[in-house]
């Protein structure tokens, strides 16, 4: 039955496990007593709420309290084993997939490096699939017994009734690929269990904002550093954040030409791939033969050696002016948005922050506008480089959170996609 503003019983009940069970998730353990004001639920509904999700194996009693001249309160928390998450990060140098159980607790881990065929389609969706079936294997859990699988890719993302999640990766070189099609097919994982796909800067917010260096801010940008540069927009409006292309936002007009094809993107003079390339452009010393993450540590290191060894200017030169171009960028971030924080994370970022910090913030500063930069705090990201991980697996997490800790289910009586037909038939037996 529907009530005046549309909603059913079945909602109202939904939205009250929901509830329960996000406050003892973040801020648990406790009492049934504490359980009332934190939900806004009156002690009866707390009570048929708490029954229900320790019937469904998805709350359990974590020790006692005193209470004030009454009986020992018991303490709740969420089951620990009670769900289990995949996420799988396809980064630039290699695709990462780890296990986590509902505490986001590490249970396997599985890495594919990324060499010659970088961003092949098919390379890419093989890697996944396979680190799936092994961190499963790992574990010794079967597939039914996950919430589902995140996945965080570069590039934009868009969610389709006809051919589920769409990547559109231009600097990556895919082209409306349909990836949550390709994984599906032939899938290690039963129906019931979903594929969920978003932008990789989306997900290393969204961890961030849930268990790192954004929890408590209501407006936050969160950007990420590695070959290319993304970010991701939290405001009260976009709670689970909303990615944002700032790495492809001009600073300078005919300037150098970007990955994406256009001149004078940020990410042509700030992500690692052009940081290198500058560096060996103006005469640096890069070692041969080695991968982006090895340069960069080369770069910094010749920037600023130990041992009381003279830095190498070349090397200085072209960091100072990145962090100049760093702190331009990060101010229109402050003017256009006004965020309380901006948290710098990506492997890359993380290196050259503890570095370069406090000249980032300096010329983010001196190129922003007086009263927005006077509110904001610049910091770095504290879930390091597996931050994307992390954040990809909170979005089966967060699904598994709006639907009241109901598992997903296949719906037998929906026709199947013709996506799907045409895939599983192609798919190997």
């Amino acid at each position: 039955m529907a009530g005046r503003n549309g909603r059913t019983v079945r909602d109202l009940r939904r939205a009250n496990r929901t509830a329960v069970l996000q406050r003892l998730y973040f801020d648990g353990p406790l009492s049934r007593f504490e359980l009332g004001p934190a939900t806004g639920l009156s002690s009866g509904s707390v009570s048929n709420v708490v029954a229900d999700l320790v019937a469904d194996g998805l709350v359990e009693e974590a020790g006692s309290v005193e209470s004030d001249g009454g009986r020992p309160r018991t303490l709740l928390r969420v089951a620990p084993t009670s769900g289990h998450m995949i996420g799988v990060d396809v980064g630039e140098t290699r695709v990462r997939v780890e296990l986590f159980d509902l505490t986001l607790t590490e249970l396997a881990r599985a890495e594919r490096p990324l060499a010659q065929q970088r961003y092949d389609v098919d390379v890419i969706v093989g890697h996944i699939r396979d680190g799936i079936a092994e961190v499963l294997a790992t574990a010794g859990l079967p597939p039914e017994r996950l919430l589902g699988a995140g996945i965080g890719v570069p590039g934009i993302v868009e969610h389709t009734a006809d051919r589920g999640a769409v990547v559109h990766g231009q600097t990556i070189g895919w082209d409306a690929v349909p990836l949550e099609a390709l994984l599906r097919a032939g899938s290690p994982l039963p129906d019931g269990v979903p594929y969920l796909v978003d932008n990789g800067a989306k997900t290393l917010g969204q961890a961030e904002m849930w268990f790192g260096a954004g929890r408590g801010a209501r407006n936050a940008v969160v950007v990420l550093f590695g070959s290319g540069v993304g970010a991701s927009l939290v405001t009260p409006e976009v709670e689970q954040g909303r990615a944002v292309e700032w790495g492809h936002l001009t600073v300078r007009v005919r300037g150098r030409r970007c990955r994406c094809g256009a001149l004078g993107c940020l990410e042509a003079y700030a992500g690692a791939e052009s940081l290198l390339a500058r560096w060996r452009e103006e005469g640096g010393r890069v070692p041969r033969g080695t991968d982006e993450e090895s340069g960069l540590t080369a770069l910094l290191a010749a920037a600023r050696p130990s041992g009381g060894e003279a830095a190498d200017p070349v090397a200085l030169a072209v960091l100072e002016e990145t962090a100049e171009y760093l702190g331009a960028g990060l101010s229109d971030l402050i003017n256009l948005f006004q965020p309380e924080r901006i948290l710098i994370g990506g492997w890359a970022g993380l290196q050259l922050g503890t570095r370069f910090l406090s000249a980032v913030r300096r010329h983010a500063v001196a190129y922003a506008l007086r009263h927005p930069a006077g509110k904001v705090t610049i910091g770095l990201g504290r879930l390091g480089p597996d931050a994307v991980t992390v954040g990809a697996a909170i979005l089966p997490l967060a699904d598994f959170f709006a639907r009241g800790g109901r598992r997903p289910e296949p719906a037998p009586d929906q026709p199947v996609p013709a996506w799907r037909t045409a895939l599983d038939e192609r798919a190997p037996h």
